[in-house]
């Protein structure tokens, strides 16, 4: 399964602090293996974003992307608090 970054993604990508780029680089790890892995808690979303699927990085980060079964693209790298106001 590839998986792909958008432009967007890395932008928000560069501005995350240190350690959230180094739990990112686990949980996309992770998510190569089993994308459906428990802790990430891989799940559809709703309302605005309901066209994206989101996974867990750390407690309060989450990466969106969008999942067509032949390519994954990650789009939005956020807080939670951000992301569903």
């Amino acid at each position: 399964m590839p998986i792909n970054f958008s432009k967007n993604f890395c932008k928000d990508y560069a501005k995350t602090p240190k350690e959230i780029r180094e739990a990112l680089k686990k949980r996309i790890s992770l998510f190569k293996k089993n994308k459906n892995e428990r802790i990430l808690n891989n799940h559809q979303l709703s309302g605005d974003l309901s066209s994206f699927r989101s996974i867990n990085i750390t407690g309060d980060w989450r990466a969106l992307f969008t999942d067509d079964n032949d390519v994954v693209i990650f789009v939005i790298l956020d807080k939670h608090s951000n992301l569903y106001k």
